[in-house]
């Protein structure tokens, strides 16, 4: 009973209320602050931290797989072009390997020519058109430059020849031919040319 005397005696004025309620307006004011920076040192939900935690792992493990995919590209690149330039080679070589047997069916051509014995000619041409179109699907070429300005890049002069043989500077014969494997030469032709 005395709390209620005590209560019941201190009565506010509206003037000592409206004093009261600002006090505590501007007490709330002043504490909403310090509740934000309390909340924002307050751990994160488990549940956001696990998600950014995942998100950053996919990222992660996105850029590792692009990286790993690009270097695949790479190799798979780089073995197509290993693979292409060694059968190139491959059959650069093995072309200018049979370039001899070329030359010595052509010769054989010539002489069967000679012969009265048709068979032995007739076979010795069927074998050099065999080789001829062997060597046609390799993309091989023959260097067909008589009475042509002489170029050191398809040919060696190794013969000169005189004023009338023909122009000046051209070959005027073809002592050994040289061949083309698509554009690039496979052996040189052994020529005789005209001084210039």
């Amino acid at each position: 009973m005395k709390g209620d005397s005590k209560m019941s005696k201190k009565k506010n004025t509206p003037t000592e209320a409206k004093k009261e309620k600002e006090e505590a307006t501007a007490t709330v004011n002043n504490a909403e602050p310090a509740e934000e920076t309390a909340s924002e040192a307050e751990p994160k939900d488990p549940a956001q931290q696990a998600l950014e935690e995942a998100t950053a792992k996919a990222n992660e493990y996105l850029a590792l797989a692009q990286r790993v995919q690009a270097d695949f590209e790479n190799y798979r690149r780089r073995n197509e072009s290993i693979r292409t330039d060694a059968y190139a080679d491959g059959r650069k070589d093995t072309a200018a390997l049979m370039l001899p047997v070329l030359d010595n069916l052509e010769r054989a051509v010539a002489a069967a020519a000679e012969s009265p014995d048709e068979a032995l000619k007739n076979g010795v041409e069927m074998v050099l058109k065999q080789m001829s179109d062997v060597y046609g699907k390799l993309d091989v070429k023959p260097i067909d430059r008589l009475g042509e300005k002489f170029d050191p890049n398809l040919e060696n002069a190794i013969m000169q020849g005189t004023e009338e043989d023909g122009e000046p500077g051209t070959v005027c014969q073809v002592l050994q031919k040289g061949y083309l494997i698509g554009d690039k030469v496979l052996r040189h032709a052994m020529v005789k040319v005209v001084p210039e």
